[in-house]
């Protein structure tokens, strides 16, 4: 029994499910869950924990991709009081044993096929039980689908811990975001304002659901109004286009590598898209020329971007449909709980138009960084928490993103935004992707280099002095990439992002 007065993660599936116990909470691979359904297997499930040994406050590791079986797991946690820990699915070895390390997981939630990855990692960690999500009969999807409902003896308020959210670690090792039930019942309550998250609006959801943004700005606020809710495994470009088109879906969020890549199926212009109306992208930077691409092959769709980080939830700012035509490169304004300014190295906020840390107050704000006291001090301190994201704020608090601080690139003394230069690669028609980072040089401090995937009717020989020109014909001397490399892929996390970290590493 929960207070009173407390309002859980779970608790948002409950009151779905008692307003409209019938109605389709969730679809996944042939398998319908009515909402009174779910909210069911959800119980049995965190019976199921707590039969394997779980008590109050454990780390439990979640590593699967997207199903049914991983939706109940977390909720099924924040049910049970325990801990979730979302791990991404792509992860092996050391990377995967920081994270069941540092988090101090006791348990791990798996996919089948990715079990043995666990299992070679148990005797240097403190996993001792390992269940499968899915298939075969004692998984935690088969336990939570039939018997009795139980009645679970545990008390959950919303000031307690629910789940660790590590950040992607583009620049560094990543670090667990404490997020309490409170925190993102906040941040739901944001996006259903800022997003205009309907029951009727039929979601289709293709990102990976260890990752904030599909979780905790999408999936889970739909379940609060209500709403029926398609989950797929894997983020197929030709797949999403068959399914928007024969189900008539009217929503769906991608990162900009999903958009881009949908946009450029030849197939793209033969889908009848026209069921959806809403079109979400963030969890990283949509490049200018594509979004624009992207608006003028379909100009009834009402376009979101959504901006923030994992310590806040992730949401902090939204720019709407209606503003995108005025402001195309801005990430909108501040949502419902959280209030913001701009500021200097110094802390003193800035004049409109100038560049700065944008810092936030939040009750979405997670507790700081699990068992990282320096780093949570670092990131809370002069009454805010320091986002490390550089903007620009208009008079109307309207926020541009110049850059992430750390990819920032000191060249010659002078700061430059990597992504300015990369809207100008976006710009050439044959640059398919394009990434820009400085690298550390004698002369320079860092020289401004560019690592692009060139399009298949390219010129490989050529591109790389004509994009040196071509950026030199917009921007300043100082902002020319001392260097062009062609590339056949660029090194990303499973949310999208680009993980600079890696490409500064290839000369080192």
């Amino acid at each position: 029994m929960s207070p009173i007065t407390s309002s859980t993660v779970d608790g948002v599936l409950h009151r779905s499910a008692t307003r409209t116990p019938e109605r389709t909470a969730l679809i996944f691979e042939g398998r319908s869950w009515t909402y009174a359904e779910l909210d069911d297997a959800v119980t049995r499930a965190a019976a199921r924990l707590f039969s394997l040994g779980a008590t109050k406050g454990d780390r439990i590791a979640a590593y699967g991709r997207n199903s049914d079986a991983y939706l109940i797991g977390y909720l099924a946690c924040a049910r049970a009081g325990l801990v979730h820990v979302p791990v991404n699915f792509a992860l092996q070895g050391e990377e995967l044993a920081y994270l069941l390390e540092q988090s101090g997981s006791t348990m791990a939630l798996v996919d089948p096929a990715l079990r043995s990855a666990v299992d070679a990692l148990r005797s240097r960690t403190g996993v001792e039980q390992v269940l499968e999500l899915r298939e075969g009969p004692g998984s935690l999807l088969a336990q939570a689908m039939e018997g009795p409902v139980p009645e679970l003896d545990v008390e959950v308020a919303d000031t307690d811990l629910v789940q660790l959210l590590y950040t992607s670690g583009t620049t560094s090792r990543p670090k667990g975001a404490m997020m309490t039930h409170r925190a993102l019942v906040h941040e739901y309550l944001s996006c259903l304002a800022a997003l205009d998250l309907k029951a009727d609006d039929h979601p289709l959801h293709a990102m990976p659901l260890y990752h904030s943004a599909q979780m905790h700005v999408f999936l889970m606020p739909w379940l609060a109004v209500g709403a029926t809710n398609t989950l797929v495994e894997t983020p197929d470009p030709a797949d999403v286009l068959r399914r928007i088109e024969a189900d008539r879906h009217g929503a769906f969020f991608a990162a900009p590598t999903l958009w881009v890549a949908m946009a450029g199926r030849p197939e793209f212009d033969d889908r009848d898209l026209t069921s959806l109306r809403k079109a979400y992208y963030g969890a990283s930077i949509m490049p200018g020329p594509v979004l624009e691409r992207l608006r003028t092959a379909l100009p009834e769709l009402g376009f979101y971007n959504c901006f923030g980080q994992s310590e806040i939830g992730p949401l902090a700012t939204v720019l709407r449909p209606e503003e995108h035509a005025d402001r195309p490169s801005s990430a909108g304004r501040s949502v419902l709980f959280v209030e913001m300014r701009v500021v200097d190295d110094q802390g003193r906020e800035v004049a409109p138009g100038e560049s700065g840390e944008v810092v936030y107050r939040s009750p979405q704000l997670c507790e700081g960084y699990w068992d990282k006291p320096e780093e949570t001090a670092e990131a809370f301190r002069d009454g805010w928490f320091h986002s490390g994201d550089l903007v620009r704020a208009d008079a109307e608090g309207y926020i541009e993103v110049v850059d992430r601080i750390k990819d920032a690139i000191n060249t010659g003394g002078v700061l430059v935004a990597s992504r300015e230069i990369e809207d100008v690669l976006f710009a050439h028609p044959d640059v398919a992707e394009a990434a820009v980072v400085g690298m550390p040089d004698a002369k320079w401090i860092e020289a401004v280099t560019a690592f692009v995937i060139p399009t298949a009717e390219a010129d490989a020989d050529t591109l790389p002095d004509r994009l040196v020109a071509h950026v030199k014909e917009r921007l300043a001397p100082f902002k020319v990439p001392k260097e062009v490399r062609l590339v056949t892929e660029l090194p990303r996390n499973a949310s999208g992002k680009i993980l600079k970290r890696e490409l500064r590493e290839r000369d080192a």
